[in-house]
């Protein structure tokens, strides 16, 4: 997203309420989780383009945006340990179904948008396994044949995943760890080693860490660093399995962001060394980077193994996403929802029909690869309008995040922000808020770097896109039935939800947990 996302975002509603690990999280470990669940190489392109400049966007969005969702994230999910939901729980606590729904309609949709563009990413790396540079980078920039390799590579992960999840997470974590953390770690220590050696860097480190304000264009481009971050909401789900919370969660917290911005900002400066400004492109500069460090190394042979190594990390995390938000919208659906046709299963008991409907979007999506003049603008638009539908359920989660400490202000919470009052959920909650609100709007700008061909384009997918994604959770609930409810569904009611059955269902909900909690902790 871009982020490396291989964890399903709002967490996945289970049919049972959550039961609390015997096993208490350190903070060494939960830090690692958070890296791992963020940190994605394939956006590192479109910062280089700022030289030193990109080190300030990388720290402004984890200081507004990384760190807040983090932190308010924690005190969520703290606050509704067994009912399920993540994001639909929390905003709906706060504003009702219909805006909880509309927070996590949001997230399965950006998810379904993010896969053109991480598997775009995925075919350029293929690509890039020949050992003839030029030819390469010309298959790269091939629209038809990434479309192909996308779609191929979409359509085999949904196949795989259709056949249930039991062995996807294991290649989800290996693809993390070589497709993403060795390829970052080479990245930078060849930069290091290539500045030893002599080499000429193509960055200026004389040029201003302060970016030039006064063109519009520096700014409208790095608002894709905010979905960088996106993702780490997920580590509040863990918040109640952490040793001494209150402090260990912070420290886990900042930890995570400090490593994962010295990744980004590193990383990003290993790019900017190795290739000219003028020459950076979106979609293929990583590979190109490594490519140019192999060869100044004499170690050509090195760089079809890297290129290998980077789509794996794709397929990997594309395997778990291709079930995990969908999952999410299929549990949340059975709870009444959605018509009974999305919460069809098979008989390994996976969504099948909302897959193939998230397929189908898939491949309508990727046929934007015929109007679009190129891959890089291809890959640009699609990532801006993910960023902006995202977005739209942080600025909600934040919201909710200030509004329940006053709704709910008697509620349990045992992980706050700010031991009394309000005012530091104020600062916190309403300084995501604002990052949040300010990369969205400009969002909307295209970036005067990138060849967009018609700016009428630009404008109608990204407006148009934006309105019918937001709108299109309303006319679903218009038209909800009280038949669409599963009677499998276990699912916790709000706790606004005053008349007896729901409030029995809850009480009953949250003995089941205590029970379950004090067992665990006894072990």
């Amino acid at each position: 997203m871009a982020t490396n996302k291989e964890t399903a975002p709002g967490g996945v509603p289970s049919k049972k309420p959550a039961v609390k690990s015997a096993v208490k999280l350190g903070v060494f470990t939960l830090m690692i989780m958070n890296i791992v669940a963020v940190v994605s190489l394939r956006g590192l392109p479109a910062e280089a383009e700022y030289g030193m400049s990109s080190a300030f966007y990388y720290l402004f969005a984890a200081l507004v945006f990384l760190i807040p969702v983090s932190l308010v994230a924690a005190e969520l999910a703290a606050m509704f340990p067994y009912q399920q939901g993540g994001m639909f729980r929390w905003i709906g606590e706060a504003f009702g179904r219909k805006t909880g729904f509309l927070g996590i309609w949001l997230q399965w949709v950006e998810s379904t948008i993010w896969f053109p563009t991480v598997l775009t990413f995925g075919a350029v790396s293929l690509a890039f396994i020949g050992m003839d540079h030029m030819a390469d980078s010309h298959l790269a920039a091939n629209k038809y044949y990434t479309i192909v390799v996308v779609l191929a590579i979409y359509w085999v992960a949904t196949l795989i995943s259709m056949k249930g999840l039991g062995w996807v997470g294991k290649i989800s974590k290996i693809g993390g760890i070589v497709g993403t953390v060795i390829p970052a770690g080479l990245l930078v220590i060849c930069g290091v080693v290539y500045l030893a050696m002599g080499g000429h860097s193509q960055m200026d480190f004389h040029g201003n860490f302060i970016p030039d304000f006064s063109n519009f264009d520096n700014i409208v481009l790095a608002a894709s660093i905010f979905l960088f971050y996106a993702g780490m909401e997920m580590s509040g789900i863990h918040v109640r399995d952490v040793k001494n919370p209150t402090v260990n969660y912070p420290k886990a917290v900042f930890g995570g962001a400090l490593i994962t911005v010295l990744i980004f900002v590193l990383g990003t400066y290993a790019l900017g060394i190795i290739i000219p400004a003028k020459d950076i492109n979106l979609v293929q500069s990583l590979l190109v980077g490594f490519d140019n460090y192999m060869a100044a190394f004499h170690l050509t042979w090195l760089t079809p193994v890297i290129a290998i190594a980077l789509a794996f990390g794709v397929l990997a995390g594309v395997l778990t996403w291709v079930a995990g938000p969908s999952k999410g919208i299929f549990a949340v659906g059975q709870a009444g929802y959605l018509p009974p046709f999305f919460q069809k299963t098979n008989k390994s008991g996976v969504q099948k029909n909302i897959l193939l409907i998230q397929g189908g979007a898939v491949t309508l999506l990727s046929l934007l690869f015929v109007v679009m003049p190129s891959v890089e603008s291809f890959y640009q638009i699609l990532s801006q309008l993910t960023v902006l539908l995202y977005l739209i359920a942080y600025l909600l989660m934040f919201a909710a995040a200030i509004y329940l400490r006053y709704s709910m202000k008697n509620a349990k919470r045992p992980f706050r922000i700010g031991k009394r009052g309000n005012w530091l959920m104020w600062l916190v909650g309403g300084t995501g808020f604002l990052g949040s609100l300010l990369a969205f709007v400009l969002s909307f700008f295209p970036p005067g770097q990138i060849p967009m061909g018609s700016p009428s384009v630009w404008y109608i997918v990204l407006f148009g896109g934006v309105a019918l994604f937001v709108i299109l959770p309303f006319v679903i609930l218009h038209f909800r039935k009280p038949s669409w409810v599963n009677p499998a569904s276990n699912f916790v009611p709000f706790h606004w939800q005053k008349d007896p059955e729901s409030q029995a269902k809850l009480a009953e909900a949250q003995k089941e947990f205590e029970e379950k909690e004090n067992q665990a902790g006894s072990i």
